[in-house]
């Protein structure tokens, strides 16, 4: 696969996961248990905020990948 496929492929991948985590993170901040404690809402915001990075990784390294 060429470049540019994999560059088209990766950006609706990536823009997939973000719509996705944060639907998902949406639904979790809404939970009783964490809407009752300050401290769970902060430690959730910032895991919630940087967690999609993860699994962004693979994608762009494999968006980033050299035609053979």
């Amino acid at each position: 696969m060429r470049i540019r496929a994999r560059k088209f492929l990766g950006t609706i991948a990536l823009l997939v996961l973000v719509v996705l985590w944060s639907l998902m993170g949406m639904t979790v901040a809404q939970t009783p248990w964490l809407a009752n404690s300050g401290l769970l809402q902060a430690i959730f915001y910032v895991v919630a905020g940087l967690g999609w990075v993860l699994p962004a990784m693979p994608i762009v390294s494999w968006m980033g990948r050299p035609d053979r």
